[in-house]
């Protein structure tokens, strides 16, 4: 049989065959994460032992990476025709709506407990840690419906990211890093030759900045303030402000320092999934001179894992680079492609290692270098570090290609003034000439000629308008 091949990459025929969906009721386990806050609690009023209220990174850096390697890999992938009766499933659904409620609920009594319990520090400590990996986790909850066009979905997104303080996430992480991933620009893809330390304090303010910029730049394109309540910072970071407030007035001032820990615990966690899942990969220039941009986001651009518990954990994001081709494309559907490079262990495994960087150049290096056929200035190589990097894996003898030279831009597409609706390529979103998107900036009647060029579809993230693809009339 020959191969699927997708937009998107190459999936094996044979991890379609006789493909059912396995992990179904696997996919439940991801509600056990903000149970593990009660289960801790309970442990710990029954023995008084403060190492239950430690489970959170217990069970991260421990349990998650021996259940990896001993359950192995998931390698089978939904065959293409069963993909939109897959995704309709409600029951995938309400699998991440129910994990927001138990999530909240355990936020807040952890804090009411730390505020009214005659605990020892260390046990308080504990449980703030603990319930701030399960505010981490739950970054991915929001991530996965954050993509989602339904508003409903977008809603409850900003409301998994409250408890973190993490709001501008929303927009950032759609408009910002699925724009920029894999390239030296983007805040949030990490570099070869950056250590996760060095890499925190950079994705932390330029995720936090970029979120802000392109909040200001769609209120310039209406000609208005972006202090607004429609701005979708402000209005997630209201979210905030309202829960840790009413804890605040409710459990007092001294539960601020471990609002602030598990705060920092949740989103750092977000952040160094982001470092793993890009290190050192980068994406080559295309277009003539004057036009170059960078080319669509292809599965070699991300590290993918098929580990299965925590895949089941963290909703198949280790199918990193079918989610960043097909972003609004539901967790139960992601696929696995062969191009894409892949990671030693799953990502709980690997969130252990980066925290020791010798240990992870020692593992991640040497495959980026492979990767890249020995080059590495194909990759995405940390400046300050670059000589470093030459000395110990020397660049090839024979130069065959022109590094500099940039790739046909295949997808840029050359339209006229009469464009009376374009879609997106990548996710059928249409923009429609006579309706516009206010929300956008763009008012009804906006020519297609006077939308910018690099503005993104406002659904995927992931293609330019000059990708879109002209309608011969409006679906109107």
């Amino acid at each position: 049989m020959s191969p699927d091949l997708s937009p998107s990459g190459t999936v094996a025929a044979e991890s379609t065959t006789e493909w059912k969906d396995k992990k179904r009721y696997l996919w439940m386990i991801g509600l056990v994460v903000p149970s593990l806050v009660f289960v801790a609690i309970g442990l710990y009023f029954l023995t008084e032992w403060s190492v239950f209220l430690w489970t959170g990174p217990i069970m991260i850096f421990v349990i998650v990476p021996i259940f990896d390697l001993i359950f192995g890999r998931d390698d089978s992938n939904p065959p293409e025709e069963v993909i939109e009766e897959l995704s309709n499933d409600r029951y995938y659904r309400w699998i991440t709506f129910l994990f927001i409620p138990l999530q909240l609920a355990a936020f807040v009594w952890s804090m009411y407990l730390i505020a009214t319990q005659d605990w020892p520090i260390v046990a308080k400590v504990g449980l703030a840690i603990s319930t701030g990996m399960v505010g981490g986790i739950a970054i991915n909850t929001a991530h996965e419906l954050g993509h989602k066009r339904e508003k409903h979905e977008r809603w409850l997104s900003k409301v998994a990211l409250s408890q973190t303080a993490y709001g501008h996430f929303y927009i950032e992480h759609n408009r910002g890093h699925h724009v920029r991933v894999s390239t030296p620009e983007d805040p949030a893809s990490s570099r070869m030759g950056q250590s996760f330390y060095r890499f925190w304090p950079r994705t932390v303010w330029g995720s936090l900045t970029s979120a802000w910029n392109l909040e200001a730049n769609r209120y310039r394109r209406k000609d208005q303030h972006p202090f607004r309540p429609g701005n979708d910072v402000l209005n997630a970071w209201a979210m905030t402000v309202v829960l840790w407030g009413a804890l605040l007035i409710w459990l007092g001032i001294g539960i601020l320092p471990y609002l602030l820990i598990q705060a920092v615990i949740g989103f750092s966690l977000l952040e160094i999934v982001n470092y793993l899942e890009h290190y050192g990969l980068k994406r080559r220039k295309v277009g003539k001179a004057g036009r170059e941009r960078y080319e669509r986001v292809l599965p070699e651009h991300s590290w993918n894992a098929n580990n299965i518990p925590t895949n089941v954990l963290l909703y198949h994001l280790q199918r990193h680079s079918d989610h960043h081709a097909n972003p609004t494309r539901r967790y139960q559907t992601l696929r696995d492609y062969a191009e894409s490079p892949v990671l030693p262990t799953g990502y709980a495994g690997m969130i252990l290692v980066a925290l020791i960087p010798p240990w992870w150049s020692r593992v991640m290096d040497p495959k980026v270098v492979a990767h890249y056929g020995g080059d590495i200035r194909l990759a995405n190589v940390e400046p300050s570090k670059f000589d470093k990097l030459v000395r110990k894996y020397p660049l090839p003898a024979d130069e065959v290609i022109d590094q500099t030279a940039t790739a046909t831009d295949t997808s840029r597409q050359d339209h006229g003034d009469d464009v009376a609706a374009a879609r997106c390529p990548g996710c059928a979103y249409v923009y429609e000439v006579a309706v516009g998107n206010e929300a956008e900036g763009f008012p009804a009647g906006t020519p297609w000629s006077q939308i910018p060029d690099d503005w993104t579809c406002p659904d995927c993230g992931v293609r330019e308008k000059v990708d879109f693809l002209a309608l011969k009339e409006s679906p109107l």
